[in-house]
């Protein structure tokens, strides 16, 4: 009885481990990523800016501690991505060139974690809209970063975030698709 057993479980072993099948793993798959149509809105509520957004985003007001007036985040919940949007009234030459130097420093300190940073410069003189665009790959926390000025009153400073650990490869379709509509902002930028 024990002979016949263990033939059986012999047998099917072999017939289980048996055929021609040629076995590859799979690589990791990742979800579907269905990207709305490109529509905008303007935004205009009591700051001393607008500019147009997404009709997928909202708007919303910095709840954070230390929250300023005019400090809003535009969501983008279907992407768990964020960008927080500060402004600050410029006083003096001093506050400005201080504010300036903030900007640099906080797109900079992704430097451990990025493969590059590179600066552009925005200039629409016709609305007095100046600022630098820091765009930063690689896997840093931050892949977007700029400020707006009219270098003498105002200042506005956004930063791009995903409400996940930052695996470029992952996010990349997203962070290039959500780039279009930073990129839209900041061309439809207005102050009042």
């Amino acid at each position: 009885m024990k002979y016949i057993g263990l033939l059986v479980i012999t047998l099917m072993l072999f017939t289980a481990c048996g055929g021609n099948h040629d076995y590859s793993p799979k690589p990791r798959g990742y979800y579907r990523i269905a990207f709305p149509k490109k529509e905008y809105q303007d935004y205009n509520a009591g700051c001393p800016y607008t500019f147009s957004y997404p009709k997928y985003a909202f708007i919303e007001p910095d709840k954070t501690k230390g929250a300023k007036p005019c400090w809003v985040n535009m969501q983008f919940p279907q992407f768990g991505a964020t960008l927080h949007l500060s402004y600050q009234p410029v006083t003096s030459k001093k506050v400005f060139n201080e504010l300036v130097e903030d900007a640099r420093t906080f797109a900079f300190k992704h430097t451990v974690k990025a493969t590059s940073i590179d600066e552009g410069v925005i200039s629409y003189t016709d609305r007095k809209v100046y600022g630098i665009y820091y765009t930063i790959d690689g896997n840093a926390a931050s892949s977007a970063q700029f400020f707006l000025t009219d270098s003498t009153r105002n200042y506005l400073r956004g930063a791009l975030y995903f409400n996940t650990e930052p695996r470029l490869d992952s996010i990349q379709p997203v962070l290039n698709f959500i780039k279009k509509d930073v990129a839209v902002m900041i061309k439809s930028f207005k102050w009042k």
